[in-house]
This record gives C-alpha cells, sequence and structure tokens, in this order.
C-alpha cells in the first residue's frame, strides 16, 4: 500500500495548495502532516469500506466520472475522519477543518477517480487500488467472490474463479463500446447496477 499512498500524497498535495498551504487558518509548519493526514484519511475510508463489505460504495464512487460531492456517504465519512483528525492532532477550529475536509476531500476523490477512469494515465489503476487496500481479499473474503455476487457470469479467462483479472479482461474488452457512455465509469456502471 506504500506505493499507492505515496502517490496519493502526491494527489492530495496538488489539490492542497489553496485548502491547505494558502490557508491562514493552517500554520505553515502544519502543512506536510496536514496533507499526509487527509491521505491516511482517503486510504483508510476506502480500505475500512472495502474491509466492511461495501464494495458497491466504493464502486459507485469510482463510477462518479469524477464529480464527487459531500452527500456520497463514503466521502461523508472520510471527510468526517479528516475533521476529527484535524481537530484533535492540529487543534485545528472546527470550522477551519470542516472547510478543508470539505474541499480538499471531494476534490481528491475527484482526481483519483478520473486518474484511474483514464486509460492514457497508468498512475492509478482499480486493480491496483484494491489490490492495495485489500491484498486481493477484504476482511479475509476473496474480492473476486464478492465481485461475483454482484455479477454473476464473469469468469471471462475460464479459470473457475471471478477475479480482478476477469474484471479487468471484460474493462478492456468492453471498453470501446463504453467510450461513448462514459468510459470506464460507465462499464462500472452497468456492472454493478449503477
Amino acid at each position: 500500500m506504500s506505493d499507492m499512498l505515496d502517490q496519493l500524497v502526491q494527489l492530495v498535495r496538488e489539490n492542497a495548495q489553496q485548502t491547505v498551504v494558502a490557508n491562514p487558518a493552517v500554520p505553515n509548519e502544519q502543512n506536510d502532516a496536514i496533507i499526509g493526514e487527509a491521505s491516511h484519511s482517503i486510504a483508510a475510508g476506502l480500505q475500512d469500506a472495502l474491509a466492511s463489505g461495501n464494495v458497491q460504495e466504493v464502486m459507485g464512487l469510482f463510477n462518479s466520472n469524477g464529480q464527487v460531492d459531500n452527500s456520497n456517504p463514503l466521502v461523508n465519512n472520510i471527510s468526517g475522519n479528516l475533521i476529527s483528525s484535524l481537530t484533535e492532532k492540529f487543534n485545528l477550529n472546527s470550522g477551519t477543518a470542516a472547510s478543508i475536509a470539505g474541499s480538499l476531500i471531494p476534490a481528491v476523490l475527484g482526481s483519483l477517480v478520473k486518474k484511474t477512469n483514464d486509460p492514457a494515465d497508468n498512475g492509478f489503476s482499480l486493480d491496483g487500488i484494491f489490490s492495495s487496500l485489500t491484498g486481493g481479499s477484504t476482511n479475509g473474503v476473496n474480492l473476486g467472490s464478492l465481485l461475483g455476487k454482484f455479477a454473476g457470469g464473469l469468469d471471462k479467462d475460464g479459470d473457475g474463479d471471478v477475479d480482478m483479472q476477469d474484471l479487468m479482461g471484460m474493462i478492456s474488452n468492453g471498453a470501446k463500446q463504453q467510450q461513448s457512455n462514459g468510459g470506464l465509469g460507465g462499464l462500472l456502471g452497468g456492472l454493478f447496477g449503477r
């Protein structure tokens, strides 16, 4: 997960200029620590959602075409955790913490979704994110079997199970047909009934 976390920190840094770095309510010596905390909150929030079996919530996020807002329960949870961290660890007032989380978390998740769904950008991949967050499983439950619950008949490689290779094969085979319907997000949306 460290590679993904490093990439996530860079993504947060790219989105934190106004919200954190140029924010007069944030002491300059805390900028890097707050960026790190925001990165950790995002990774932990996604990891917790997967560990709790909320695969549909996470997949729904990646079906958002980068339009992410705080009304999404997953985003709301990640933002809430960051607000708690900012007030407890960095002694920011709750208004400042809420403003930072409310702006930064949707922006970073939106960038993450766009980069993941962009075939020209190999920095993030859905397979890589899931593998980093779960090690291929969620709390001892094989991710492939969870995917199988949401979409039967996906054993594209004929190996007797539905796994990330099947999903990625389906995505690459269906990408041409789905370009007019929203690319990878449209394909995943169809897959998970969203």
